[in-house]
């Protein structure tokens, strides 16, 4: 399993984000309209609370444990 590099935050947007354009995908009679499949990868990642991307470049927005 990945480790966690995604705060609360980041997570909630991504969902958000990967919805509204999964939603867009449907709710579309553009001829292009799988385009907006796209956002399966932030809506996967939001809710695994752990992204590649964030990995390979050392970026981690979730909050450490103070102990």
């Amino acid at each position: 399993m990945f480790a966690k590099n995604e705060g609360m935050a980041d997570r909630v947007i991504r969902v958000v984000v990967g919805l509204a354009l999964i939603a867009a995908f449907f709710l579309s009679s553009w001829a292009y309209a799988w385009v907006f499949l796209i956002g399966v990868v932030p809506l996967i990642t939001g809710l695994m609370g752990s992204c590649p991307l964030y990995t390979i470049l050392g970026i981690n927005t979730c909050p450490l444990d103070k102990r």
